[in-house]
C-alpha cells in the first residue's frame, strides 16, 4: 500500500500511453506504474484530508482542481486566463503574478486540433505537447498554429470557436466514440482561408498527425462517474486508463485530476 497526496497522473506517449500515479507525502514521492495494474483489482481509499497544491494548507473543499479558496482566488495557476487564454495579459506585463506570467504565459503556445467524436480546438504551451492531448483523451491531434504568447493563441482559438468546440464530451470520450472519417490535415488547411489575415501568419507548417493509443482492455458502454466525496473507498478491476480517468468494471470511471490534492492510499487486492 502507498499513501499520499494526489496530483495529475504523469503520462508518456509510447506505443500505448504510459501512466504514472505520483502520491506525494512530505518530501517523498511514491510512484505507481498504473499500466501494470490494468486487468487487476485495485483499491483506492480516501483518507478524509485535502491539502491545497499551492500553499499546502488543509482545506475542506478543493477548488479549481486542487486549490484552497484563497489560492484559487489569488494564484496565477488558477487565473481566468487558464480557461480563457484570450484574457491573458502576460504580454502586457500584467496578471496575478507578472513574473510567473512571464515565465509561463508570455512564452510560445500552440493552437491545435484534436479529434474524438468531433474536432476540438485547444491551446497549450509548446512543451505541453503531447501531454495536453493525452489528458483530454484525444485519439489524434495536429498542430494548427504557433504563437509567441498565450494571448494570441487565445485570440486565434476564439476565431475558430464558430467552427469547433473547445469542450470535450467526456462521456463520449470515455466510451471511445471516435469519428474515423475526420481528416485533421484537411480540416486544418480548410481553416486557413477562414481566419483573419493578421492571424494566418502564425499558421504551422507541421502537418504531423499524432495518433494516441490508450491502455484499455474494455471501454464502458454507459458511464457511471465515481467520486471520493460520496464514496471514500473505490475498488474493482481496472479495465483501462484514458485521459485522466481510471476505467473500472461495471462501467465505473474515476477522474483522478478532479481529486488533485486529496490524500489517498493505493493498493492491489485479490
Amino acid at each position: 500500500m502507498v499513501t499520499g497526496q494526489v496530483f495529475k497522473m504523469k503520462v508518456e506517449l509510447l506505443e500505448q500511453v504510459a501512466y504514472t500515479l505520483n502520491l506525494h507525502q512530505e518530501n517523498e514521492v511514491q510512484s505507481v506504474a498504473m499500466n501494470d495494474y490494468i486487468g487487476k483489482r485495485i483499491r483506492l481509499s480516501y483518507k478524509g484530508d485535502i491539502h491545497c497544491i499551492k500553499c499546502g494548507k488543509k482545506t475542506k473543499k478543493s477548488f479549481g482542481q486542487g486549490f484552497c479558496y484563497p489560492c484559487f482566488t489569488s494564484a496565477p495557476e488558477a487565473a481566468e486566463c487558464i480557461i480563457r487564454p484570450e484574457l491573458c495579459k502576460a504580454h502586457l506585463g500584467e496578471g496575478r503574478d507578472p513574473e510567473w506570467e512571464e515565465r509561463n504565459h508570455n512564452q510560445p503556445h500552440f493552437v491545435y486540433l484534436a479529434a474524438t467524436d468531433v474536432v476540438k480546438v485547444g491551446v497549450t504551451r509548446d512543451h505541453q505537447i503531447p501531454t495536453r492531448w493525452i489528458d483530454q483523451g484525444a485519439s489524434s491531434a495536429i498542430r494548427l498554429a504557433h504563437t509567441p504568447n498565450r494571448y494570441l493563441a487565445g485570440v486565434l482559438e476564439v476565431a475558430l470557436k464558430d467552427h469547433f468546440t473547445d469542450k470535450t464530451n467526456w462521456r463520449k470520450m470515455l466510451k471511445n466514440e471516435i469519428d474515423e472519417s475526420i481528416d485533421l490535415e484537411e480540416v486544418k488547411w480548410e481553416l486557413e482561408e477562414q481566419l483573419p489575415s493578421d492571424l494566418t501568419e502564425y499558421f504551422s507548417e507541421d502537418d504531423e498527425i499524432v495518433e494516441i493509443n490508450y491502455p484499455v482492455l474494455e471501454y464502458p458502454e454507459k458511464v457511471k462517474s465515481l467520486g471520493f466525496d460520496k464514496l471514500p473507498v473505490i475498488e474493482g478491476e481496472l479495465k483501462g486508463i484514458k485521459g485522466q480517468y481510471l476505467l473500472f468494471d461495471d462501467n465505473r470511471v474515476l477522474n483522478m485530476r478532479k481529486h488533485t490534492g486529496y490524500i489517498i492510499s493505493f493498493e492491489e487486492i485479490s
